[in-house]
Protein backbone atom coordinates (compact mmCIF):
# COMPACT_ATOMS: atom_id res chain seq x y z
CA UNK A 1 0.00 0.00 0.00
CA UNK A 2 1.44 3.75 -0.78
CA UNK A 3 1.90 5.93 1.90
CA UNK A 4 0.34 9.60 1.80
CA UNK A 5 3.30 12.18 2.41
CA UNK A 6 3.84 15.90 2.61
CA UNK A 7 6.93 18.08 1.96
CA UNK A 8 6.53 21.01 4.34
CA UNK A 9 8.56 23.46 6.18
CA UNK A 10 5.83 24.48 8.39
CA UNK A 11 5.36 22.97 11.74
CA UNK A 12 1.67 23.81 11.51
CA UNK A 13 0.82 21.90 8.47
CA UNK A 14 3.25 18.95 9.52
CA UNK A 15 1.07 18.85 12.64
CA UNK A 16 -2.33 19.17 10.80
CA UNK A 17 -0.64 16.20 8.59
CA UNK A 18 -0.02 13.99 11.67
CA UNK A 19 -3.62 14.36 12.97
CA UNK A 20 -4.54 13.43 9.88
CA UNK A 21 -2.70 10.40 10.18
CA UNK A 22 -3.52 9.24 13.38
CA UNK A 23 -7.43 9.67 11.76
CA UNK A 24 -6.54 7.70 9.38
CA UNK A 25 -5.44 4.98 11.55
CA UNK A 26 -1.80 5.07 11.10
CA UNK A 27 0.63 4.93 14.11
CA UNK A 28 2.41 8.06 13.03
CA UNK A 29 4.53 9.74 10.68
CA UNK A 30 8.50 9.72 9.58
CA UNK A 31 9.75 13.08 9.33
CA UNK A 32 13.15 12.92 6.53
CA UNK A 33 15.18 15.72 5.21
CA UNK A 34 14.82 15.77 1.33
CA UNK A 35 18.87 15.05 1.53
CA UNK A 36 18.77 11.83 3.55
CA UNK A 37 18.74 9.04 2.44
CA UNK A 38 18.06 5.87 4.16
CA UNK A 39 20.26 3.52 6.44
CA UNK A 40 19.75 0.70 8.57
CA UNK A 41 19.94 1.06 12.02
CA UNK A 42 21.60 4.68 11.51
CA UNK A 43 19.25 7.15 10.79
CA UNK A 44 20.37 9.74 13.49
CA UNK A 45 18.50 13.21 12.93
CA UNK A 46 17.69 12.36 9.53
CA UNK A 47 15.32 10.26 9.60
CA UNK A 48 12.66 10.81 12.67
CA UNK A 49 9.74 8.49 14.09
CA UNK A 50 6.92 11.01 15.27
CA UNK A 51 3.86 8.42 16.84
CA UNK A 52 0.85 8.80 18.72
CA UNK A 53 2.62 7.97 22.06
CA UNK A 54 4.94 10.87 21.67
CA UNK A 55 2.29 13.82 21.59
CA UNK A 56 0.41 14.95 24.53
CA UNK A 57 -3.32 16.39 24.11
CA UNK A 58 -6.07 17.90 25.72
CA UNK A 59 -7.26 14.87 28.55
CA UNK A 60 -10.98 15.77 28.05
CA UNK A 61 -13.57 16.02 25.47
CA UNK A 62 -15.18 19.28 25.19
CA UNK A 63 -19.04 19.99 24.25
CA UNK A 64 -19.24 23.27 22.17
CA UNK A 65 -22.12 24.23 19.92
CA UNK A 66 -22.29 24.71 16.45
CA UNK A 67 -22.91 28.69 15.68
CA UNK A 68 -21.44 28.95 11.94
CA UNK A 69 -20.27 27.12 9.16
CA UNK A 70 -17.83 28.04 5.94
CA UNK A 71 -18.04 26.65 2.69
CA UNK A 72 -16.47 23.49 1.55
CA UNK A 73 -14.14 23.23 -1.34
CA UNK A 74 -12.27 20.40 -3.26
CA UNK A 75 -13.99 17.42 -2.27
CA UNK A 76 -16.08 19.23 0.42
CA UNK A 77 -17.64 21.36 -2.34
CA UNK A 78 -21.47 20.94 -1.47
CA UNK A 79 -21.50 20.47 1.89
CA UNK A 80 -19.44 22.86 5.09
CA UNK A 81 -15.84 22.45 5.00
CA UNK A 82 -15.41 23.53 8.37
CA UNK A 83 -18.17 24.24 12.05
CA UNK A 84 -17.80 27.52 13.69
CA UNK A 85 -17.74 26.01 17.43
CA UNK A 86 -18.37 28.21 20.74
CA UNK A 87 -17.98 27.54 24.24
CA UNK A 88 -21.17 29.26 26.73
CA UNK A 89 -20.09 32.19 28.80
CA UNK A 90 -22.88 31.99 31.89
CA UNK A 91 -21.56 35.94 32.63
CA UNK A 92 -22.79 36.92 29.48
CA UNK A 93 -25.27 34.38 28.62
CA UNK A 94 -23.79 34.40 25.28
CA UNK A 95 -21.59 31.80 23.09
CA UNK A 96 -18.24 32.28 22.63
CA UNK A 97 -16.34 31.35 19.37
CA UNK A 98 -13.47 28.87 20.30
CA UNK A 99 -12.54 26.62 17.20
CA UNK A 100 -13.35 25.84 13.42
CA UNK A 101 -13.94 22.43 13.46
CA UNK A 102 -13.32 20.72 10.16
CA UNK A 103 -11.84 17.13 11.31
CA UNK A 104 -13.13 14.10 12.62
CA UNK A 105 -15.99 13.98 9.97
CA UNK A 106 -16.54 10.77 7.70
CA UNK A 107 -17.69 11.21 3.96
CA UNK A 108 -21.11 10.31 5.01
CA UNK A 109 -21.40 12.78 8.29
CA UNK A 110 -19.78 15.75 5.59
CA UNK A 111 -23.06 15.09 3.41
CA UNK A 112 -25.06 15.00 6.13
CA UNK A 113 -24.60 17.87 7.74
CA UNK A 114 -26.43 20.56 5.48
CA UNK A 115 -29.65 18.59 5.67
CA UNK A 116 -28.94 18.17 9.85
CA UNK A 117 -28.19 21.76 10.17
CA UNK A 118 -30.48 23.27 7.65
CA UNK A 119 -32.95 24.01 10.46
CA UNK A 120 -31.57 25.61 12.44
CA UNK A 121 -29.54 28.13 9.97
CA UNK A 122 -30.67 32.23 9.92
CA UNK A 123 -29.77 35.03 7.62
CA UNK A 124 -27.18 36.62 9.88
CA UNK A 125 -24.95 36.25 12.87
CA UNK A 126 -27.60 34.93 16.16
CA UNK A 127 -27.44 37.92 19.07
CA UNK A 128 -26.21 35.42 21.87
CA UNK A 129 -23.18 34.95 19.60
CA UNK A 130 -19.71 36.88 19.87
CA UNK A 131 -17.49 36.19 16.68
CA UNK A 132 -14.46 38.13 15.41
CA UNK A 133 -14.61 35.50 12.67
CA UNK A 134 -17.50 35.71 9.72
CA UNK A 135 -18.65 32.61 8.50
CA UNK A 136 -20.24 31.62 5.16
CA UNK A 137 -23.22 29.96 7.22
CA UNK A 138 -24.89 31.21 10.78
CA UNK A 139 -27.09 29.06 12.60
CA UNK A 140 -29.16 28.99 16.14
CA UNK A 141 -26.78 28.28 18.83
CA UNK A 142 -28.74 24.73 19.56
CA UNK A 143 -26.80 21.85 18.83
CA UNK A 144 -23.79 20.22 20.45
CA UNK A 145 -20.65 17.98 19.47
CA UNK A 146 -18.44 16.40 21.38
CA UNK A 147 -14.73 17.38 20.40
CA UNK A 148 -11.18 16.97 21.46
CA UNK A 149 -8.44 18.88 20.22
CA UNK A 150 -4.64 19.09 20.50
CA UNK A 151 -3.97 21.99 23.21
CA UNK A 152 -5.69 25.19 24.49
CA UNK A 153 -3.88 28.05 22.92
CA UNK A 154 -4.36 32.00 23.22
CA UNK A 155 -5.78 33.03 19.59
CA UNK A 156 -6.59 36.74 18.34
CA UNK A 157 -9.14 35.06 16.27
CA UNK A 158 -11.51 33.63 18.56
CA UNK A 159 -13.63 35.58 21.47
CA UNK A 160 -13.64 32.55 24.20
CA UNK A 161 -12.18 34.47 27.62
CA UNK A 162 -11.59 37.46 25.47
CA UNK A 163 -8.96 39.96 26.95
CA UNK A 164 -8.70 37.35 29.92
CA UNK A 165 -5.61 36.40 29.21
CA UNK A 166 -3.89 38.38 26.50
CA UNK A 167 -5.61 42.21 25.48
CA UNK A 168 -7.53 41.89 22.47
CA UNK A 169 -6.83 37.79 22.48
CA UNK A 170 -8.98 34.47 23.45
CA UNK A 171 -8.62 30.92 24.06
CA UNK A 172 -9.10 28.63 20.80
CA UNK A 173 -8.28 24.79 20.75
CA UNK A 174 -6.02 23.75 18.27
CA UNK A 175 -6.41 21.11 15.94
CA UNK A 176 -10.11 20.34 17.13
CA UNK A 177 -11.82 16.95 15.78
CA UNK A 178 -15.01 15.72 16.43
CA UNK A 179 -15.65 12.71 17.90
CA UNK A 180 -18.21 11.27 16.07
CA UNK A 181 -20.74 12.17 19.25
CA UNK A 182 -23.89 14.62 18.73
CA UNK A 183 -24.37 15.82 22.56
CA UNK A 184 -28.36 15.52 21.85
CA UNK A 185 -28.70 14.82 25.31
CA UNK A 186 -27.03 18.18 26.18
CA UNK A 187 -28.80 21.75 25.77
CA UNK A 188 -26.98 24.51 24.63
CA UNK A 189 -26.39 26.03 27.37
CA UNK A 190 -25.25 22.99 29.08
CA UNK A 191 -21.86 22.72 26.85
CA UNK A 192 -18.43 23.52 28.13
CA UNK A 193 -18.35 26.89 29.69
CA UNK A 194 -15.66 29.90 29.49
CA UNK A 195 -15.00 29.34 32.91
CA UNK A 196 -14.40 25.38 32.13
CA UNK A 197 -11.85 26.66 29.19
CA UNK A 198 -10.06 28.80 31.06
CA UNK A 199 -9.93 25.98 33.98
CA UNK A 200 -8.57 23.55 31.10
CA UNK A 201 -5.56 26.40 29.92
CA UNK A 202 -4.59 27.15 33.34
CA UNK A 203 -3.75 23.09 34.24
CA UNK A 204 -2.32 22.66 30.88
CA UNK A 205 0.38 25.90 31.56
CA UNK A 206 1.02 24.07 35.29
CA UNK A 207 1.69 20.72 33.57
CA UNK A 208 4.04 22.53 31.30
CA UNK A 209 5.89 24.31 34.01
Amino acid sequence: MLSEELVTDKADKAEEFFHRSIEDGSEGLIAKSLESYYAAGSRGWNWIKYKKDYKSEMSDTVDLVVVGAFAGRGRRAGTYGALLMASYDQEEDRFKTVCKLGSGFDDEMLLALPEKLDEYKTDRIHMMVDSKMVADFWFEPVVVLEVLGAEITISPSHTTALNLKRKDAGLAIRFPRFTGRWREDKGPKEATSVKELVSMYESQLKTLD
